[in-house]
């Protein structure tokens, strides 16, 4: 039987799934901890653990396999960079892997993952078939992006192909993690919007109950909050559509939940567009949390 292997690497678990390559139905899916705070090592012992148990559940044998990352692997340095879970920065993941496993392992980072997914499986197959370009935005604690094109991630020379989050925005969003100031990350992602309402209102509150009060017109400073959310989603989309012109453009992650960006965030995309219309479609994920792995699988 010809298979896809995929795994998706997380800070807490680590997802692996085989998939039928002639109808993509599920033919094994197990989780095992990531155990990261034990090390590198650790980390990798973890990732091949699971590999057997997939080879053992399924009666198959494994020859190359796709895996998202929390980061993303230098084309050029060959050594991972960019990784919330640390202790793979600056590591050649890919080749440490194979010289245990003697199983090809193709890397690319979790944004990209969920874009190939929702393109291959997901979101366009059901609605928008015929998409030859689209861009998978992920907007929740970061901000970033995946870019697909004819069902093949485009990484990039630099492996930052689709990081939309770290393009400037607004000097008003502050500093960056990544060392810049005004990032999209700074202004649109879930942290950034309660920061922005802390900011001008004095109150902590989380995302949800921000957009709440705005939704029933009860805190003019949480309508300001979400009112500066779609126009600034508008301007920075508007660079990746101006760039990439994308069929298709679908929206994950916490802040992605957010209905309004649907109409009040496109309507504000018509006015930084450089079209007179806007003919890009805009669509909310189908496969939720298992867009990763799925995605993993397509690599």
């Amino acid at each position: 039987m010809s298979a896809l292997w995929g795994i998706d690497l997380g800070g807490t678990k680590i997802e692996g799934i085989i998939l039928d390559k002639s109808n993509h139905s599920v033919l094994a899916r197990l989780r095992v901890p990531t155990e990261g705070e034990q090390g590198y090592e650790h980390v990798l012992n973890q990732i091949l653990h699971l590999t057997d148990l997939l080879q053992k559940e399924s009666g198959l044998k494994c020859h190359k396999i796709g895996m998202g990352t929390p980061g993303t692997m230098d084309p050029l340095l060959n050594v991972m960079k960019n990784c919330n879970s640390t202790s793979l920065n600056g590591k050649n993941l890919k080749a440490d892997l194979e010289a245990l496993s003697g199983i090809t392992f193709n890397l690319s980072n979790d944004a990209n993952c969920f874009a190939i997914a929702e393109a291959k499986m997901g979101v366009i197959t059901e609605l928008m078939p015929e998409a030859k370009v689209v861009f998978g935005v992920i907007m929740g604690t970061g901000v970033g992006g995946g870019l697909v094109v004819d069902g093949k991630v485009l990484g990039g020379r630099q492996g930052i192909g689709g990081e939309w989050g770290h393009n400037h925005l607004d000097d008003s969003g502050g500093p960056c993690y990544c060392g810049k100031t005004g990032c999209v990350e700074t202004i649109i992602s879930g942290p950034a919007l309660e920061r922005f309402y802390l900011g001008i209102s004095g109150q902590k509150l989380k995302l949800k109950e921000i957009t709440q009060r705005y939704r029933d017109n009860s805190d003019p400073l949480a309508t300001q909050t979400m009112e500066r959310l779609f126009d600034q989603f508008g301007r920075a989309i508007s660079v990746i559509i101006n760039i990439i012109d994308p069929d298709a453009i679908v929206i994950g992650g916490g802040v992605g939940n957010i209905a309004e960006l649907y109409t009040y965030g496109v309507e504000a995309t018509k006015k930084y567009v450089f079209n007179h219309r806007l003919d890009t479609q805009f669509f909310k994920p189908k496969l939720g949390d298992s867009a990763g792995v799925f995605g993993a699988a397509f690599l």
